[in-house]
């Protein structure tokens, strides 16, 4: 019984740890980004830091201390077809859901993630991993109206903001759609690790990608206004914050299931959006986005327990892979 109980605490502690650096990478990022003191406003910038230092660190835990086991049987095809595009996407969703804390708040910019189901659907039709029906309809029907009324609350809507946001949200649904590929039609039997693994190196790929468009567009930029300054320790905290949290998440699903998951992201949100109008000036909450937002949770509650249901089929015609990663649970590992 001592033994349960101790088992339940640390899984507990997981799901906090999880909640905490989710919601503190969100605040961490914005203050980062807008604050006077780090003065470091260039989210390209930011994110190819978090690729590279995520990238080394994972090579340096797996291949030198070999403190991750990784299986084997990964090849070029499933590689250049599956693993490169969910880095590239990875790297498009941080880029320009960063950019979008220049122009919004954070609780608009989560409230507007709530439309991540609505967009996953639509791609995962037109992929043919999703099959349209009524009651998919209705739930993306009452998440999308949610997110308009969340909108149509918000005092000071800037729509450069909502463009970058939209554009992380599209970024990241792709991302999980070549996710639930490389899983499901690849034949290939990942553990969360071995996934966090395989994906890591291809962003410098990504960081390649994303230095092309920084030299145009924020280089030019940094040379013309001297008075940025780039603080090691703050942005080396920074980074490594966003690779604890990719680790918090494989260590929550391990450990409990994708309801789990999903439940402490649906509560991680709720934190944000509350905690934002606290700590932030540009956070002006009204009643109509909160009842917005709510109506849109309810809708992504909803969706959570179709493909809840969905998974556990397939789980049970399949009990010889229990430990590959739910597709739809990596979507909390962007922030």
């Amino acid at each position: 019984m001592a033994d349960r109980e101790w088992k339940g605490l640390v899984t507990y502690a997981y799901i906090l740890l999880y909640i905490a650096l989710s919601s503190g990478q969100i605040f961490f990022n914005k203050w980062v980004l807008s604050s006077k003191e780090i003065n470091f406003p260039y989210p390209l910038g930011l994110t190819l830091l978090h690729m590279v230092f995520s990238s080394v660190l994972c090579f340096t835990l797996t291949k030198v201390l070999k403190i991750m086991k990784v299986e084997e049987g990964m090849t070029l095809e499933i590689y250049s077809t599956s693993v490169v595009p969910i880095g590239a996407m990875f790297a498009m969703t941080l880029w320009l859901g960063n950019t979008a804390y220049l122009y919004i708040s954070v609780a608009f910019a989560q409230m507007l993630k709530a439309i991540m189901p609505v967009a996953v659907f639509i791609l995962g039709v037109a992929a043919g991993l999703e099959l349209m029906s009524c009651r998919m309809l209705l739930i993306m029907s009452v998440i999308s109206f949610g997110v308009l009324v969340a909108s149509y609350g918000e005092l000071n809507i800037n729509w450069i903001g909502v463009v970058y946001q939209m554009g992380g949200v599209i970024g990241e649904a792709l991302r999980l759609i070549f996710m639930e590929i490389l899983v499901k039609r690849k034949g290939l039997k990942l553990n969360p690790i071995s996934v966090m693994y395989y994906v890591s190196p291809c962003r410098h790929v990504s960081a390649l990608c994303l230095f092309l468009p920084w030299i145009f567009l924020e280089r030019p930029k940094m040379e013309a206004n001297r008075t940025w300054n780039f603080q090691p320790l703050v942005l080396t905290l920074n980074s490594l914050c966003t690779f604890a949290l990719n680790l918090s998440v494989f260590l929550v699903i391990s450990h409990t299931s994708a309801l789990t998951i999903r439940v402490a992201g649906v509560v991680k949100d709720w934190v944000v959006v509350l905690l934002s109008a606290l700590l932030f000036a540009d956070t002006k909450l009204t009643i109509i986005n909160l009842f917005g937002y709510g109506i849109a949770i309810a809708g992504v509650a909803a969706y959570n327990n179709h493909k809840l249901k969905k998974e556990a089929r397939v789980t049970s015609e399949d009990p010889q892979n229990p430990d590959s990663i739910p597709p739809a649970a990596s979507s909390t590992s962007n922030r």
